[in-house]
């Protein structure tokens, strides 16, 4: 099944695909692994709100413009909440 949605990808932008799937996983596996009280701290969103938010961010890296939401909800858990939490 994976195999026939990434049949269209070929060369850069499979590469380029890739690399959005790894942002996300990556934000959504920093986010899980982060103690919950540190968002309430910051005044940042709940844990479980970045957990919803980069999970549907994952799950809609197959769905063209919804990626690019997705990428987006992404980079900003990433430059925003992240530093907020690892200067805790």
């Amino acid at each position: 099944m994976i195999i026939v949605l990434l049949l269209p990808l070929h060369g850069a932008f499979l590469v380029i695909f890739f690399g959005i799937v790894l942002v996300k996983l990556f934000a959504l596996i920093d986010a899980a692994t982060r103690p919950a009280a540190g968002f309430v701290y910051h005044d940042k969103k709940t844990k479980q709100f970045w957990l919803l938010v980069l999970a549907l961010a994952l799950v809609t890296s197959y769905f063209g413009f919804l990626s690019i939401i997705g990428l987006v909800a992404a980079l900003v858990y990433l430059v925003d909440v992240r530093p907020a939490l690892l200067s805790r």
